[in-house]
Formats: structure tokens, sequence, C-alpha cells
């Protein structure tokens, strides 16, 4: 009885890291529903069948380093989103523990910088966990295949959040030209760097 009890718990265990360490690079992304600024829900699955894929990044209010790419990822947003790769922003942060991340002052974030793109608020923080988002920003580009999104790239947006002048590298931007030209990015996968999100 003892070693049963011992083996379902290290189930449990591996099953719970697995879950935790959420998407990897060619995973099919699972679809969301979440309330935006606009007040209406954003499906993934219910974006246009034009549209190629979506840049998902995981942002919020308060931190600085969101705060210091806001504009690049409008710039992005318009960039891209006739190009078929929409941004869409999902503040995964817990409010009670960070009230700068509330729904309310989303609104207000959302309508100072005049954002072209849905800012949607993961309330129950499940969407977060299932890709294995862990700082703020973290991005996740999708590339749509057959009706389904493939994870194509996941990490930073460029190699310096301090100064967009002394970006060297644009490593979600390289990755998604190289989608718009039939290739996989490469690299692939960077790592995020942000804080921590609030859970």
């Amino acid at each position: 009885m003892k070693k049963t009890l011992i083996s379902i718990v290290l189930i449990l265990v591996i099953v719970g890291s697995a879950f935790a360490q959420g998407y990897k690079v060619g995973d099919l992304a699972e679809n969301f529903k979440l309330k935006s600024t606009k007040g209406e829900f954003v499906s993934l699955f219910e974006y246009d069948k034009a549209t190629k894929g979506a840049i998902v990044i995981f942002t919020c209010n308060h931190c600085p380093y969101a705060k210091a790419y806001e504009d690049r990822i409008i710039d992005l947003d318009q960039k891209f989103r006739e190009k078929g790769y929409p941004v869409i922003a999902i503040n995964p942060n817990d409010p009670a523990l960070a009230p700068e991340d509330s729904f309310e002052k989303m609104i207000e974030r959302s309508n100072e910088k005049g954002f072209p793109f849905p800012y949607l608020l993961d309330e129950t923080q499940e969407v977060y966990k299932m890709y294995g988002a862990t700082r703020t920003p973290h991005v996740y580009l999708l590339n749509r295949v057959d009706n389904q999104f493939n994870v194509s790239y996941i990490g930073t947006i460029d190699d310096n959040y301090k100064d967009p002048s002394l970006v060297t590298k644009k490593y979600l931007e390289n990755a998604v030209n190289a989608l718009l030209k039939g290739k996989l990015p490469d690299p692939n996968f960077t790592k995020a760097i942000g804080c921590s999100i609030k859970d």
C-alpha cells in the first residue's frame, strides 16, 4: 500500500512538472478565450482563417521590462498584422499581488498607449501555465498549419530591453520573417528576460 502511494505521488510530481514546463517549440497550442480591455472575449481559434499565425505575448502594466517593450510591441503588431501575424497580449498576473495589473488598470493602460492589439486578462491564470510563461514579457510565436497553431518560437523580443537603438538581434521579428519566407526560425528559442509572473 505504501509503495503504491509513493508511486502515485511520483507520477503526480512528474505530470505536474511536465505541465509546469508548458509548450516547447513544435507543440500545438490549445485554444483560449479571454476577456479583452474592449469588453469582448477573444479566442485564438476564432481568428480569421486568413491569419497565418499569432504573436502571443505575456505582458503586464507594472513591470519595467514590459513597459520598456510596449512601443516595440505596438510596432510589431503594425508591421505584421497585415501580413497575417497579429499580436495578442495577455496579462497573466494576479491583481491581488500586483494591484497595478488589475483589469481596470489594464483598460487605462490600453487607452493611454492606444494598443492596436487585444489586451487580455488571464483571470484564472490557466493560460500562462498552459504555455509555460515565466516572465513579462514572454513571447510565443504561433504558426498556423492545417488550421492548427504550431509553436515556432519562444523567448524574448530582442537583445536590449533598455534601449531600442542598441538592439543588434531582433529575435522575434527575424522569427516572423522566417515564417513568412516559409523557413523555420533560427534561433527558435531564447531566454525570456523580464519580471516574474505574480501568482
